[in-house]
């Protein structure tokens, strides 16, 4: 295991990430937000394409490439593939999305380095996994969405599927490759060897749909698109506040919405036959939404608030960056970090989570230069001399 010269319960591990874009960095950057060592292989010259996203300016990378040593290394050339193989020696984890059969085609198949390091655990994301007749099909997070089913829950009921708004199914996939992985190295204790996780975006997306599939097995039910409710369980929507302001609130709950009722100065609503149980309110619905939001915007968000909150009724704000960063509860749990950079100064981003009593983890660094620790791995890790280095450089290995 590579020494543990890093804060973080996985500061004694050492991970190989060699893949792009967000399915398999984003389990890299889970690892290393831990203490992992993580050392990111990227092509010569090119690098992630991460590097230039960004609406705007590309601050996506300082994120996403957090806490990870950067060497660049052609996978394509045999002597890259060489170069490889003796990391993985001294690894304990490879990450990597390409598209399944890339690898072995390249000599570089979960067996193939395994038989150079039997310890080694390999987490592997793709969009329809290692196995099956779709495998070698190009899978973006998009398509993974699609067949997992949440894009067609996306949106509202007049209008065709939409998306979350953020790349849901390839972090989803990276994050059940990151869970894999500790399961596997915990496992590895015991037993001594590695072994592969096999992590695809639409089984991802499949795992959090809740009871979509027994719903129609067991009773001829298809989900629909609902907007911003679930169907049958009310109240619980967005409502308008006297000044503009959009309010989420969570009632539905029996004993919460006669707290609600209270607030509302009506509590013989939770005792109205429309509304007196789980049940009720959901065949009620709309009129008891529309019944709330009477309600609701005859106060400013501000009191309306404080109101919900004095009888223990969930609500709050619908957030935005601005408001995130603004927030006294995300600034006294330093939700948000700054962090240094040498392009933006200051740069804020979101912390390590969860949080542990013992071992946190912490932003050690944003997303490195191309290249920039070529030196300390290839030098200092393998000891290749620095002649050798630039050998391979001017060759393009490197």
């Amino acid at each position: 295991m590579a020494k543990a010269d890093s804060k973080g319960p996985l500061a004694d591990l050492r991970v190989i990430e060699l893949g792009t874009l967000i399915a398999g960095p984003f389990c890299g950057q889970l690892l290393g937000d831990m203490g992992a060592e993580v050392i990111k292989v990227e092509a010569p010259g090119v690098g992630d394409p991460m590097r230039s996203w960004g609406r705007g300016l590309p601050v996506w990378w300082p994120v996403i490439g957090r806490n990870k040593k950067s060497v660049t290394l052609n996978l394509r050339d045999e002597r890259g593939q060489d170069i490889l193989r003796e990391l993985v020696q001294r690894a304990d984890v490879v990450v990597e999305n390409f598209r399944p059969g890339t690898l072995e085609k390249w000599g570089l198949g979960y067996d193939q380095l395994a038989a150079v390091n039997p310890r080694l655990v390999m987490a592997r994301v793709s969009g329809f996994g290692q196995s099956g007749p779709y495998a070698p099909r190009a899978g973006y997070g998009s398509i993974g969405e699609a067949m997992g089913g949440i894009r067609y829950l996306a949106g509202d009921p007049d209008r065709p599927p939409s998306r979350v708004g953020l790349s849901i199914g390839d972090s989803l996939a990276a994050t059940f490759a990151c869970v894999g992985t500790l399961a596997a190295l915990h496992e590895r204790e015991r037993s001594g060897r590695g072994q592969m996780v096999d992590s695809a975006i639409y089984e991802a997306v499949l795992a959090v749909m809740e009871s979509t599939i027994p719903e129609y097995t067991e009773g001829g039910l298809i989900r629909e698109r609902s907007g911003a409710i679930l169907p049958k369980t009310a109240p619980s929507n967005v409502y308008p506040s006297a000044d503009g302001e959009d309010i989420v609130m969570g009632a539905n709950q029996d004993s919460v919405f006669a707290r609600l009722a209270e607030a509302m100065g009506e509590p013989a609503l939770a005792q109205d036959a429309r509304y007196a149980g789980h049940v009720a309110r959901g065949e009620h619905q709309a009129e008891l939404d529309e019944r709330i939001a009477a309600w609701t915007c005859t106060l400013p968000a501000d009191e309306l608030l404080a109101t919900l909150e004095a009888k223990g009724v969930p609500a709050g704000r619908i957030y935005r960056a601005p408001e995130m960063l603004a927030d006294p509860h995300i600034r006294a749990r330093e939700a948000i970090v700054e962090v240094g950079h040498r392009l933006f100064p200051g740069l804020k981003m979101q912390n390590v989570f969860p949080k542990l009593s013992r071992t946190q983890g912490t932003v050690r660094w944003p997303g490195p230069e191309l290249g920039e620790h070529n030196a300390e791995v290839y030098v200092g890790l393998l000891g290749l001399g620095e002649g050798e280095l630039a050998t391979l450089a001017d060759a393009g290995v490197v």
